[in-house]
């Protein structure tokens, strides 16, 4: 054998070292396409912004407040019963409703509805809101968030992939500018 073409100790631990490193950049380069290719392959590339029903218009009687759930369009079978989520519908008459999201707005916690009132409470901090979702009192400095909803086919169905929060699309629902 030559010189040239003779392999020595460290030019093998270097060839070695190289495809060690390669196998590695590969095995850590798949998950990350997965991530940035996986609203694309999965076709939920939009599941934000689908609507989702609540139930018949007939299961929310005129001048009630009752909690509906639904499943969350935007879900990964990892998330289990953390996609069902609840809303509040309030049905003031005829075909007008408002849906509000469950989240207080001061740190998230579920809100209840106390008819007897006509309040929704938080048990956390102790935020109240009106009938219509806005402010009373307590700590939260902005009204409950209401989902776009609409009746289609006898079927109370809201735009609910979105997660409740107080920037544009809320204010959009409500008319307002955010925070106020």
């Amino acid at each position: 054998m030559s010189n040239e073409t003779m392999l020595t100790r460290r030019g093998l631990f270097m060839k070695l070292a190289i495809l060690f490193n390669g196998l590695v950049g590969i095995a850590l380069a798949v998950p990350i396409v997965q991530f940035l290719l996986s609203s694309i392959t999965r076709g939920r590339a939009n599941a934000y912004l689908s609507w989702v029903s609540l139930g018949p218009v007939t299961k929310f009687p005129e001048g009630e407040t009752r909690l509906a759930t639904f499943r969350n369009a935007y879900v990964t079978p990892t998330d289990g019963k953390t996609a069902d989520t609840a809303c509040w519908v309030r049905r003031i008459e005829g075909e007008q409703f408002q849906v509000f999201a469950i989240n207080c707005m001061h740190l998230g916690c579920p809100v209840r509805w106390f008819p007897q009132s006509g309040l929704f409470m938080c048990p956390c901090h102790g935020g109240v809101y009106y009938r219509d979702g806005s402010r009373a009192s307590g700590p939260p400095e902005r009204a409950l968030v209401e989902y776009p909803w609409k009746v289609q086919n006898g079927q109370i169905t809201i735009q609910a992939g979105e997660l409740p929060t107080p920037g544009a699309s809320a204010a959009l629902v409500r008319g307002t500018p955010p925070c106020a």
